[in-house]
């Protein structure tokens, strides 16, 4: 049993599990899959259409007869950590191929790792099987492949990634997703449901929506409405929280039609969480990264959410220490927070990233200055967390079970995403407890960002 602060980076996904090996003599597959969560669905796409083709899937390198990379882009850091996961791929099994957001600059890769098989770009999965056929060749055995294939999960049974669009039409200063991973492209709202339906069915209890740009759902193909189902945000919220699952929305803009989504919340269709990436609260901070500058309006939001839905969770993502950041900017964000009093809060020190137009920007502010910075907004963020979490001692919470050890079950309330948010903790009283059950608890201690608790 281990605590779990919130993730700094929210660019990672958790990590992949792979379970059942191979059988004898099968061609076999590995796969690394870093970067976000939006990553994590383009490797379990990948893997299932090579699962389709009689291919295992390998759980370590040993057992692989190649290895694909999925890597991130997102930052210089996280394109550090993929060249160092390329390199220990082909250290341990030598046949490697790359895809995924870095995959956009394959002359940037090969020129640190000239031995890899084959590039591709993200969301490229034709080309990546392609790449696999060349490396490791089918051999499908007829009687027990090339059937239709349950979909590869990468996570846990009782929850999954639901991905609703590839791109996103804003042009951020700081951020080359658009450059790699292109525009707004929307799936079909009957297509995104077909898929929730099957999931659930195969025992998922939570949907976790994920795009780049969520509320802008369905603007590229102007909300059409196809089998019943219209490509809007408030209505796909509507439909997915009609299947009984526990439904948390992420990565979601605040345009003025969120307000819509906020009823569903309180009728309980689905989880009062809004994920939403503020970045910043200064006018002219927001301005320098070419993002909306109505921080003063957001606070209006804010409240406006919390009158129809007390029990909204909110979690954001900022960064300190953008260039031309003064210490007065900086600290209006802190007074911003404070006022704001976010649930769950995530911080960046900006980094400069390749092809990024913020690398341009005069007055960069120096690596000290953003780390005490960041020490700052995370000391108060923290006490922002302890003091809403003490406040729930006492109360009733619905939570669904994650694991169960020796020691205790790790749950995680409606207010909690995996990975990110906090846990709950039931250390007595949880042996009959599942993974996936979902079960009420009374709160009965807190901590900076994790409660205990005991089942009712």
């Amino acid at each position: 049993m281990s605590t779990n602060p919130p993730n700094l980076r929210p660019d990672i996904a958790p990590a992949a599990k792979i379970g059942d090996r191979p059988r004898p003599g099968q061609p076999t597959i590995g796969m690394v899959s870093l970067g976000c969560p939006k990553a994590l669905v383009d490797s379990e796409r990948i893997l299932t259409r090579l699962r389709a083709e009689g291919y295992g899937i390998s759980p370590d390198y040993a057992g692989a007869d190649a290895v694909i990379v999925n890597t991130c882009g997102f930052l210089d850091s996280a394109k550090a950590e993929s060249l160092e996961a390329i390199g220990e791929a082909l250290t341990e099994n030598g046949r490697v191929i790359v895809t995924g957001c870095l995959g956009a600059e394959p002359d940037y890769i090969r020129e640190h790792h000239p031995r890899i098989l084959a590039v591709t770009g993200p969301h490229q999965y034709e080309q990546v099987l392609d790449a696999v056929h060349a490396a490791v060749p089918p051999a499908p055995d007829p009687f027990i492949d090339l059937l239709p294939a349950q979909q590869v999960s990468l996570t846990p049974r009782h929850y999954s990634y639901l991905k609703i669009s590839e791109g996103c039409n804003h042009k951020c200063k700081f951020c080359i997703i658009p450059d790699m991973r292109g525009r707004l492209v929307s799936r079909p709202a009957h297509a995104v449901i077909r898929e929730a339906e099957r999931l659930v069915e195969n025992g998922v209890r939570e949907l976790l929506v994920i795009s780049q740009d969520t509320s802008a759902y369905g603007v590229d193909i102007k909300h059409a409405e196809d089998r019943g189902h219209r490509a809007h945000i408030t209505d796909l919220a509507r439909d997915l929280g009609s299947l009984g699952a526990w439904v948390r929305l992420h990565y979601v803009y605040p345009y003025p039609h969120v307000r819509q989504l906020i009823p569903l919340m309180a009728e309980g269709l689905v989880l009062p969480y809004l994920d939403i990436p503020f970045q910043h609260a200064h006018p002219d901070t927001l301005k320098r990264m070419a993002r909306p500058a109505a921080a003063s309006k957001t606070l209006d939001e804010i409240v406006a959410w919390r009158a129809v839905c007390p029990d909204i969770t909110l979690r954001s993502t900022f960064i300190v220490g953008y260039p031309g950041e003064t210490e007065a900017e900086f600290q209006t964000l802190l007074d911003w927070l404070d006022e704001a009093q976010l649930d769950r809060v995530g911080c960046f020190q900006y980094e400069n990233v390749a092809g990024a137009r913020s690398n341009a920007l005069p007055d960069h502010v120096a690596p000290e200055v953003k780390q005490e910075r960041w020490e700052r907004f995370m000391e108060k963020a923290q006490a922002i967390s302890e003091a809403k979490l003490a406040a729930k001692v006492g109360q009733r919470l619905e939570v669904i079970v994650d694991e169960v050890d020796a020691e205790a079950a790790t749950c995680r309330t409606k207010a909690d995403a995996p990975e990110i948010d906090g846990n709950l903790f039931i250390d007595g009283g949880f042996e009959a407890l599942s993974v996936g059950d979902i079960v009420t608890v009374e709160v009965d201690e807190a901590g900076e960002y994790d409660l205990w608790g005991r089942v009712v």
